[in-house]
């Protein structure tokens, strides 16, 4: 069974990479198709493995702001040839999805999410990116263009896998399409719960404006408690500069030391709305309880007073009261991290492995 795998573009390693790194482990033969590389920015994962990457690699100042050629994209990644797989497994947040197979080609899509910038909120997403101002100006017609294709290019695929119940539904509305939901792995054997702390909160994730960074940020200068930051991004300057003392940015932290960080914390705080949200469920993996904002699919793995407190609005105020009510909650480390087990790697491994066998054999019999 000849099998490739395409992602959008190795050019940072998050959970899109994680869902990446698990299909490698399953097939470890399987040739990696990407729009553009970034080996530096990788920091040597992927390094093993056979990459191909599109005529956008050989564009200057492309591994750095690939971001800058959305109109390119659909070209490009529309030109790679599969005819000589089996199967193909796309895991896709934007371009993926939309391979070229041949009626011989089995294509399977993992989706993270519809395309975000094409759907939700194109203005938001020249605003999150630090674009040149002629950049922002033409990207609203870009996206005309893009959507068009986007929603034709969901078609594609034979059948989609969705990340969650939250993208299942986005899926349906925006393409019009049934997907199987299949959560994101967690690597639930690295983390450990600790009864002690430091008094500490912590964030995990990329410096980007949806992530609300600012808010968690303004909210901690008011309460004066300790916020440790994890993660590097265009936002890392600017919320730098509006950071009390107290507040503590690590940068990047090898996956080695991650979990001591979850253990030594206090709580994790989470105030954006995600399509699943890997690094709650590491919290939850180590027995910590959920600050969150009500929104995306982490209302359906926190339960409100005894796994995390909810806050209704992205305001500066909500997260200061969420945090206050800390206190009247009595978590059970243990029943933190038995609500996370259910996404252990080992168990999504098995689930996507057994997911492709049957695909497979239900299209072998139509053939």
């Amino acid at each position: 069974m000849r099998i490739a795998l395409v992602h959008d573009y190795l050019v940072q390693y998050g959970g899109a990479e994680r869902v990446l790194d698990c299909f490698t482990e399953l097939f470890p033969n399987a040739t990696i198709y990407t729009l553009v590389y970034n080996k530096k920015a990788m920091h040597g994962f992927f390094a093993d493995r056979k990459i191909r990457t599109s005529f956008i690699q050989k564009i200057p100042f492309a591994k750095e702001k690939h971001r800058i050629f959305p109109q390119l994209m659909p070209m490009a990644i529309e030109q790679f040839d599969f005819s000589r797989y089996d199967i193909v497994l796309s895991d896709s947040s934007s371009y993926a999805k939309g391979i070229v197979t041949g009626p011989r080609t089995l294509h399977l899509c993992y989706m993270h999410t519809p395309m975000r910038y094409a759907w939700d909120d194109c203005q938001k997403y020249t605003s999150d990116f630090d674009f040149p101002s002629f950049i922002k100006k033409l990207v609203p017609f870009a996206m005309n263009y893009i959507r068009i294709w986007d929603r034709i290019s969901a078609e594609r695929p034979d059948k989609i896998i969705a990340n969650s119940n939250f993208v299942a539904k986005r899926i349906k509305k925006y393409y019009k399409r049934d997907s199987v939901v299949i959560h994101p792995p967690v690597n639930f054997d690295k983390f450990y719960s600790s009864h002690e702390n430091d008094g500490s909160f912590l964030m995990v994730g990329r410096l980007v404006a949806y992530k609300r960074h600012d808010i968690t940020i303004k909210a901690f200068n008011k309460l004066g408690l300790k916020l440790k930051i994890i993660g590097r991004g265009p936002e890392m300057e600017r919320l730098k500069k509006i950071a009390n003392p107290n507040i503590e940015f690590l940068g990047r932290v090898s996956d080695e030391d991650l979990p001591k960080y979850y253990a030594n914390c206090r709580a994790f705080i989470f105030p954006q709305e995600e399509d699943f949200g890997i690094v709650a469920m590491e919290a939850l993996a180590s027995g910590k309880p959920i600050v969150a904002f009500r929104g995306g699919d982490v209302v359906e793995h926190v339960e409100e007073g005894k796994t995390g407190i909810f806050f209704d609005n992205q305001s500066v105020n909500d997260i200061i009261q969420a945090i206050n009510k800390l206190d009247g909650l009595k978590h059970d480390p243990h029943y933190c991290r038995e609500k996370a087990q259910k996404f252990d790697k080992k168990i999504f491994k098995e689930k996507i492995k057994n997911y492709i066998e049957n695909e497979y054999r239900i299209f072998k019999e139509k053939a």
